[in-house]
Parts: C-alpha cells; sequence; structure tokens
C-alpha cells in the first residue's frame, strides 16, 4: 500500500507544463475534428499556434513588436489569393476566433470529465508529541477513484491505510488498512440522464455552435478581404482617371492660352481652364491620399507593419470586367428557404431554441424532493496483520434518505425564470427568421438596381466619350466654348469611375447575398468570379435577367402597391 501511493505521487509529481499543454493541444484538436468532420463531413486543418506559441512568455518583450513596426519591409506584389492567405494567417480577429473554438472544445473536455473514472491518491504524515504522553509519528494515504454517472449516481472505490507508530516509551505501532466501495443514486430530483448530463449535453452543443460560427465567420471574413481588395483596385482606377483626367486638362489649357495669343479665345475662357486644371490636380492629390489611406487600412486587416510597400494584381479588376455581372437564379422563396437550411447563425438560433426548452425541464426536476439511495461496503484489515484481510468480516450498509420540498424560493425563480427566458428564446428565433428574410429582399433588391445601374452607367459612358470627342473636334476648330469641352471631360471622368464602382459593388453584393443563404463556396482557384447555384431547394427558382435592361421603369403606384 505504501508502495503504491508513493508510486502515484511521483507520476503525478513527474508530469510537467508541457506535457499537459500537449494533452490539452490533442484533446481539442481532436473535439474540433470530430465535429467538423460530424457537422461539414470533412475536416479543415485547425491550430491556434502562432509564432509566439513555443516561446516562454518571459522572454517575449514589447520592444521586439515595436522593432518591427520601426523599419520598412520591403515591397510586395500580392495577388488576391495571397492577401486571403496572408490574412487567414496573421489577421488579429480570424486568430481571436480560432481561439474562442478551441476554448469551447477545451470547455467540453472539463464537462467530460465529470463523468470520466477521476482517481485520486493522497499522503499525510506529521509528528506528535505531547508533555506528559509518548511521542509518536502519524502516517496516512489514500488511493481510489470515483464516477459521476449520466443517471446521477455516484461510485467511488478507496483504499486507505493509517500508520501510529510511538517513538518513546513503548515502540508499538497501529496500522489500518481499509478497503470501501460506496455508490449512492438519487430516485426523485437530479436522477436521469436528461437532468444530470444537460450541461456535458450543452457544452458538446456549443462546440457545434462555435464551429457554426467560426465557419460563418471564415465566409464573411473571406468576402471582406475579396471586396476590400478590389475597393482598393477600384481607387487605384479613380487615381489613374484622375491623373489623365488632370493631363487632359492640362492640354485644353494650352490649347486655349495658344488661341488667345492668335485672338482666337478671350481670357476668361483660358481663366475658366486654368480653373478646372488645377480643380483636376487637387482631386487628383485628393484620390492619391484615400488610396494610400485605404491601403494603409489593408495592411493592418491583413496583419503586416505598415513599413511594408505593398503592391495589388491589376490583373484582377481586368478579369472582374471581363466577367462581368454573374447572374443570381433565384427568387424569394427559394432564396429564404435555402437560407433556413443552410445558413449557419441561423440554424445555431434554431438550436438554441431547442435549448430553451430543455432548461426548463431541468429547472422543473430541481423543484422535487431529494430522495437518495445510499449504500455502502467496507473491508479493515487483520488487527495483526496489516496486509492481510478476511473478506468474512465485512461492513455494509444501504438506505434511503429524503430531503422534503418544504424550501424551493430560490428553485421556484430558477423555474419562472426559464419560462421567461424561453418565451425570450421564441422571439429571438422569429427575429431572425424576418431579419433573413429581410437580408434576402434586400439582397435580391440591390442586385436588380446594380444590375439596372450597370446598363445605365456603360451606357453613360458611352455617351460621355462621345461627347468629349465631339467637343474636341470643336474646341480644336475654335468652335465651341470651353464650357461645353469641360462638362463632357467631367462627365466622362464620373462615368468612368461609376462603371468601375457599379462592378465592385455587383460582385460585393452577390457575395453577401450567397452568404445570406448560405450558399457561399469560398474554395477553388478565383472562387468569387465563379458562378454558385444555390442549394437544391423544392421551390423552383425563377430565371433572373441577367443584364436589368429595358428602358420600361415600374410606375410609383405599382411600387407602393395601390395600383388598380
Amino acid at each position: 500500500m505504501p508502495t503504491l501511493l508513493l508510486l502515484a505521487v511521483l507520476l503525478a509529481a513527474g508530469c510537467s507544463k508541457q506535457h499537459y499543454h500537449a494533452q490539452a493541444d490533442k484533446d481539442a484538436y481532436g473535439i474540433v475534428g470530430r465535429k467538423q468532420q460530424l457537422l461539414f463531413g470533412q475536416t479543415n486543418a485547425f491550430t491556434i499556434e502562432t509564432p509566439y506559441s513555443q516561446r516562454d512568455p518571459k522572454d517575449i518583450r514589447w520592444e521586439e513588436l515595436l522593432g518591427e513596426r520601426k523599419g520598412g519591409g520591403g515591397k510586395q506584389v500580392i495577388t488576391l489569393d495571397d492577401a486571403l492567405k496572408l490574412a487567414v494567417a496573421h489577421n488579429r480577429q480570424y486568430q481571436f476566433r480560432k481561439e474562442t473554438l478551441y476554448l469551447a472544445a477545451l470547455t467540453l473536455t472539463g464537462e467530460r470529465h465529470e463523468f470520466a473514472k477521476r482517481p485520486f491518491a493522497t499522503l499525510g504524515a506529521g509528528v506528535i508529541r505531547e508533555s506528559d504522553k509518548d511521542g509518536r509519528v502519524d502516517g496516512s494515504g489514500s488511493l481510489g477513484f470515483s464516477q459521476l454517472l449520466q443517471s446521477g449516481g455516484t461510485i467511488s472505490a478507496t483504499l486507505a491505510n493509517d500508520m501510529l507508530r510511538y517513538f518513546t516509551g513503548d515502540p508499538r505501532r497501529s496500522v489500518t488498512t481499509v478497503m470501501s466501495l460506496n455508490f449512492t443514486q438519487p430516485l426523485l430530483r437530479g436522477a436521469g440522464a436528461d437532468v444530470v448530463a444537460e450541461v456535458l449535453r450543452q457544452a458538446e452543443r456549443e462546440v457545434i455552435y462555435d464551429l457554426r460560427a467560426f465557419a460563418l465567420f471564415q465566409q464573411t471574413f473571406a468576402v471582406d478581404i475579396v471586396t476590400t481588395y478590389y475597393r482598393l483596385l477600384q481607387r487605384e482606377d479613380t487615381v489613374r482617371n484622375a491623373k489623365n483626367n488632370y493631363l487632359k486638362l492640362v492640354k485644353i489649357r494650352e490649347l486655349l492660352e495658344a488661341q488667345f495669343i492668335a485672338q482666337r479665345r478671350p481670357k476668361f475662357e483660358v481663366d475658366q481652364a486654368q480653373q478646372e486644371e488645377l480643380k483636376g490636380k487637387s482631386a487628383y492629390i485628393s484620390s492619391v491620399e484615400s488610396y494610400q489611406t485605404a491601403l494603409d487600412q489593408f495592411k493592418i486587416t491583413l496583419g503586416l507593419p505598415l513599413g511594408v510597400e505593398l503592391a495589388l494584381d491589376d490583373r484582377a479588376l481586368a478579369d472582374l470586367k471581363k466577367t462581368g455581372l454573374l447572374v443570381v437564379e433565384t427568387d424569394e422563396s427559394a432564396a429564404f428557404a435555402a437560407a433556413v437550411e443552410h445558413k449557419l447563425d441561423l440554424l445555431n438560433e434554431i438550436d438554441r431554441f431547442e435549448d430553451s426548452k430543455r432548461k426548463i425541464v431541468v429547472a422543473a426536476d430541481r423543484l422535487k424532493a431529494n430522495l437518495t439511495f445510499v449504500s455502502g461496503v467496507s473491508l479493515a484489515n487483520d488487527s495483526v496483520n496489516y496486509s492481510k484481510f478476511d473478506v468474512s468480516q465485512y461492513t455494509a450498509n444501504a438506505g434511503l434518505q429524503l430531503d422534503l420540498p418544504f424550501d424551493r424560493l430560490l428553485q421556484r425563480n430558477a423555474y419562472r425564470g426559464t419560462l421567461i427566458l424561453f418565451e425570450r428564446a421564441l422571439r429571438s428565433l422569429a427575429l431572425t427568421l424576418d431579419t433573413s428574410r429581410d437580408a434576402v429582399r434586400q439582397g435580391l433588391r440591390n442586385l436588380d438596381q446594380l444590375q439596372q445601374n450597370y446598363v445605365i452607367q456603360t451606357n453613360a459612358l458611352a455617351l460621355a466619350d462621345q461627347r468629349v470627342d465631339a467637343s474636341n473636334i470643336l474646341l480644336q476648330a475654335g468652335r465651341s466654348q470651353i464650357r461645353d469641352q469641360l462638362e463632357a471631360q467631367t462627365a466622362q471622368v464620373q462615368a468612368q469611375n461609376a462603371v468601375t464602382q457599379v462592378l465592385v459593388d455587383y460582385l460585393a453584393a452577390r457575395l453577401k447575398f450567397l452568404v445570406d443563404v448560405g450558399a457561399l463556396r469560398a474554395e477553388g482557384e478565383g472562387w468569387w468570379l465563379q458562378p454558385q447555384p444555390l442549394p437544391a431547394s423544392t421551390t423552383p427558382p425563377q430565371k433572373r435577367k441577367p443584364d436589368g435592361s429595358g428602358d420600361a421603369v415600374a410606375p410609383p403606384d405599382k411600387i407602393f402597391g395601390t395600383d388598380r
């Protein structure tokens, strides 16, 4: 017996903090992997490790972070795929969400441990001496395990040893060893897996919820990175348009100055041209500053030091212009049905509503009387030979303990609270369903509007180009006023910027709509420019016009629903 206790202590003392770290990772990553397979049919490489994870926190100084941000970082040209990979690797919010999922899995290991066999071992020793009595040494130890059953019962087994030895006077000793087995089982309150295992069940479900939340975050995160990348390319396009416009205004001013010298233009038209030239220069400078500010924010999003010189791949915008507007072929009913079946946060809300029902059952159980069956059996060693047991000399007990429900005020309040929380969950689910349908309706309207705007802005750009060409010919011949040329030039720049903006707006709206209906598949090369059909639905979707063309517009009475 002492040998066993000593061995247990040595084994426990030998577990290092690195061992516990590794065991926690193994359990948490295992839970995440198995739940991913169960939920999505596949597993993804999941880790919360960072470059600092394997270092001793005492060795990490804040000056390291400052040093990384003081210098430059060279120049990097990143594609959109590169940006997504950098963001996943370095974005702070992404890392935080991974850690949240990890902690949920870690919490689950604790709840599972509550129902596991839990070994224990204790040792104690002391010296006692009183003035008028003999000195003695006391020693005690115990070894055993206990386990909480999902029925609510508890079983425990213990091997205990007590030793007393006198070291003055009569050098006698007394050793007592007891083996015991105990079992308790609630019969009313706290009985049954529906009640006892609710905390474990909820912890299991919370990991599922966090997995869905993380998967949804991954989708929205990817969409945000793609959208931000294209917004930056749109700003680059605006900068180029502003620069080209400024150079054209310079040439116009130079032309008018020459015509003024030849007495073919009045001075005020030259002044007008010079004034527009200054406005064009200011617009160009402002567009450059706006682009640089947005680029710095993008570096922060990617987790890169601001000293890094970042350049984007212009081919992505060319690919978007070549692809045009990808049509989403669905209608409101089919899209909302897809959202109810596949949108991850909506599925979480539905499941949390079901959770609130179980909480009522658990709270109602605590209003019952507490009737417990208790039993046990123990066997002590021979009084002469402490290592010998006589199996015929045992002690057994069995009985019932009753705690009548006279004072249940706190339990009553908790029960009433769960009923209120259930109705809150009911209203929250209804609101989530309404919000999801509103997102579907708004998304479809937005796509329709952008399709029509794209056609309008494309036509506007063609007209603006014609106006610029025509007015430029007339200006060269001295047959038009400078105001006509300047207005045409301004309209051309605005139309160029508007066409690019509508293309990017439509891409962002389409990707957001796919997220809102649970249909986004952020995988594969160039997934953001690939058609992504909605999941199969029992309601056949209506075909949507790809270009939003048509000169006719709906009258107000039809829109307001007041037409007769």
